[in-house]
């Protein structure tokens, strides 16, 4: 029997935030309207661009500048994420499942401050999770370049200088968010050009994002770490950032699996689910658990076609989940679980999205 892993996303199969964005929303100014921008700037860059070095998800190291504009410090944001955190229905119960069952991981563009707090109230190991890592305390740039001047640090009158040159880029940002060519190109002499040659940079450079390519560098780690083989991995993920991963459980014979996901995992993933409560994963983790790709597929395939009971009755789902997802399901429509194909990807994208607005809403939603 080959070694079975769990490896998921954090905000969108098990929670309904975006903590970044929140914090923005939260401490800066137009800071709701100013990520949007900067987000979808972000897309573009990785979707039409295909900038070099530029990774899906980077939007948190480009937002960072006007964190520190808004006085963000690290104990805002842990204060902030604790106090702050949503989760799909259903998810507490699926990550213990899970992490009973087999190694399991979270997998996860989200700073470190939000994954730290979500792991504590889903009593869920934090060395077994991989996340961008940012420390906006960290002000040794300023301490080493104003080294001349009396005063050091954030309150040195270089920072103090740098912080009015944000300021200005902020506005300038927030009236350029049309989404087409010229306001893109505002948005990249900003920050690759003009950004570069304030001290504050440095805050950008020194963010590690887990996005894109690193969110599938981590499965690489977690394949190496566990010596797994091939059909190992069940991969759960619901945006842009999280196509390598698909694609790269998806090559190794593994699960993809698009939970709510928009057009981005849509297009990788072979499974879609579509729900408001996550006992549908709980049913494919189990499956995978006991199983080899082909039956949880063959599941999926009659659970499409013929309808939950009849694929509860000719597969060997556990009894308990099924009495779970009965009582969940009682009296309204059972969730979606299919096959993504070129036929129905369109109509499941429709369907998906709309589930995706309505239980994270529309702001959160619409991103990328």
């Amino acid at each position: 029997m080959v070694k079975k892993v769990f490896i998921t996303d954090c905000e969108g199969p098990l929670t309904l935030n975006d903590n970044a964005y929140e914090l923005a929303a939260e401490f800066i100014e137009d800071g709701d309207k100013l990520f949007k921008i900067i987000s979808r700037f972000d897309d573009y860059l990785v979707d039409e661009v295909h900038l070099e070095n530029y990774h899906a998800g980077d939007t948190l190291k480009l937002i960072v500048p006007f964190y520190k504009l808004a006085g963000l410090t690290n104990e805002k944001m842990i204060e902030f994420s604790r106090n702050n955190i949503y989760i799909v229905d259903g998810s507490k119960d699926t990550l213990k499942l899970a992490n009973e069952l087999m190694d399991s991981y979270i997998v996860s563009t989200s700073y470190g401050q939000y994954i730290e707090a979500l792991c504590n109230y889903m009593n869920f190991p934090f060395e077994n999770t991989y996340h961008t890592q940012l420390d906006i305390d960290g002000a040794t740039n300023f301490n080493q370049s104003d080294k001349k001047s009396s005063t050091i640090g954030v309150k040195s009158p270089l920072f103090i200088e740098e912080l009015k040159k944000v300021e200005e880029f902020r506005k300038i940002i927030l009236e350029h968010g049309d989404e087409n060519e010229d306001d893109f190109n505002v948005l990249y002499d900003i920050f690759f050009n003009e950004f570069p040659k304030l001290e504050i940079n440095k805050y950008i450079q020194s963010v590690k994002t887990v996005g894109g390519k690193g969110k599938q560098i981590a499965v690489e780690d977690i394949v190496e770490r566990l010596s797994l083989e091939e059909g190992s991995i069940i991969y759960m993920g619901d945006s842009i950032t999280d196509v390598e991963p698909l694609q790269y459980a998806r090559d190794n014979g593994g699960l993809s699996v698009s939970f709510n996901g928009n057009e981005y995992p849509l297009n990788v993933a072979e499974i879609a689910v579509i729900s408001d409560n996550t006992i549908v994963s709980s049913i494919l983790i189990d499956l995978h658990s006991r199983f080899d790709k082909d039956y949880v597929i063959d599941f999926v395939k009659a659970y499409a076609e013929k309808g939950p009971d009849d694929a509860f009755k000719d597969f060997e789902v556990d009894y308990s989940l099924v009495e779970e997802f009965e009582k969940i399901f009682y009296n309204r429509q059972a969730p979606i679980i299919d096959i993504i194909t070129d036929e129905n990807r369109d109509y499941l994208l429709g369907l998906s999205k709309k589930m995706r607005n309505g239980i994270r809403g529309k702001d959160i939603g619409g991103l990328g």
